[in-house]
């Protein structure tokens, strides 16, 4: 969570790159040994590329106490160079901005090095969807990662990275879309998401007109959707994710009522921690990196989960296709989830640990670290998904995400 929510394939050599047919028309050319072959595939590249939401991948520049980058370059001899996104979307676009793979995604037969951007992404389950379905990330070899056994059993096969009986990357971190809100304002926590829905007075006396903040991503649709589910029980709304016409066009009604209130849609985690410190902002939803920034520079702010719930994000760690450096990715996917590592990205994001052993003996989360960062939230959550056409909780179809971005776009413009 989220700066914006900020802070391989082995190189085959002679006949093992070429195909079977191609190796019998070379007689003159030896075949490469099972054990050199082996070495080839498993040498690592001394090189690494992540996409990552800001905070995710820290090497201590920041605060010298929170660095899991380092340590890995020095065992493993893998650079690792991160490109943060704000969004979603922005995600999708970087991974995708390479030329065409150089064979669909497949399982872990190695299909030669091609021409992805970026080796990783920790992408979130809006975007995860859209990555396996465009063949943009490929499936991963678990067996490949020891310490995948003790991920937490509700996230191994999640819906968001799970496909057709394959695991399309490793559970990285996850954490609830607050309500953030000023103290000075709000003597005590507001219980409805409404502060930002509706226009109203705030517990100041003064409307929330121009004092609030909205998130300028459409999966953003969903959090309306949740509030209307509670707000509006005759719409009949299931899952967030899955609205047909009649509730879409409910949920966007409520959105182009909240615009005239809007003082920013944001994506820049920093960006808003500015716009609470210096702009007036009273509410938006937020994720706990921002308020962890913000009250670490004593800013008067607290983070609430409403009565209607919360949407949120499970974070999954995930491998291009036609990857430059996959062996470099795989030590990365395994050091990721070792305990101290997923302890200590908890502990500066604000997020909560995909193995719940982290939660234990952390020095920089603490014992109380992963309840106060709402572990215990995890079945109240609804987890960001990307919508599909093809939907379980409506006979006749939902809305796909595709609407989802051209109609909040026009949301976001005022239309």
């Amino acid at each position: 969570m989220n700066a914006s929510r900020s802070p391989g394939f082995p190189l085959l050599i002679l006949c093992a790159a070429l195909t079977i047919g191609a190796c019998s028309r070379k007689e003159e050319e030896k075949p490469v040994g099972d054990a050199e072959a082996m070495m080839a595939s498993t040498a690592l590249e001394g090189s690494l590329d992540i996409v990552a939401w800001p905070g995710y991948i820290e090497r201590g520049e920041t605060d010298k106490a929170y660095d899991w980058v380092s340590e890995f370059e020095a065992q493993t001899g893998c650079k690792v160079n991160v490109k943060t996104a704000g969004t979603s979307d922005e995600m999708v676009s970087l991974m995708t901005s390479g030329g065409p793979q150089p064979s669909p995604p497949g399982d872990a037969s190695w299909p030669p090095p091609g021409n992805a951007p970026y080796d990783l992404v920790t992408a979130s389950g809006d975007a995860s969807v859209r990555l396996i379905r465009g063949g943009t990330v490929m499936p991963v070899d678990v067996t490949r990662i020891p310490s995948f056994a003790s991920v937490d059993e509700r996230l191994q096969k999640a819906a968001w990275h799970y496909i057709d009986g394959k695991h399309y990357g490793v559970p990285y971190q996850w954490g609830p879309n607050v309500l953030m809100y000023n103290t000075e304002t709000f003597k005590t926590p507001p219980t409805s998401w409404s502060v930002v829905f509706e226009e109203q007075k705030l517990p100041d006396g003064k409307s929330n007109k121009g004092r609030v903040q909205a998130y300028d991503g459409p999966i953003y649709i969903a959090d309306a959707a949740l509030y209307l589910k509670a707000k509006k029980p005759e719409l009949g709304i299931k899952d967030p994710y899955e609205l047909n016409e009649a509730q879409y066009t409910a949920v966007l009604g409520l959105l182009r009522g909240q615009h005239p209130l809007i003082q920013r849609y944001w994506h820049d985690a920093n960006v808003q921690v500015q716009d609470f410190m210096n702009e007036g902002i009273k509410a938006s939803g937020s994720w706990p990196f921002q308020a962890n920034t913000l009250l670490a520079n004593k800013a008067k702010v607290a983070v609430t989960v409403p009565e209607e719930g919360a949407t949120g994000w499970a974070d999954t760690t995930m491998l291009a296709t036609g990857a430059k450096h996959p062996n470099c990715a795989y030590k990365w996917m395994e050091w990721s989830i070792s305990p101290k590592v997923q302890g200590d990205v908890a502990a500066w994001f604000g997020s909560n640990p995909v193995v719940p052993k982290a939660c234990e003996g952390n020095e920089l989360l603490g014992p109380e670290g992963c309840k106060t960062n709402g572990i215990e939230n995890f079945d109240k959550i609804a987890f960001w998904r990307t919508p599909e056409a093809k939907c379980a909780s409506n006979a006749e179809g939902c809305v796909p995400y595709a609407r989802w971005v051209t109609d909040y776009a026009a949301v976001m413009g005022g239309q």
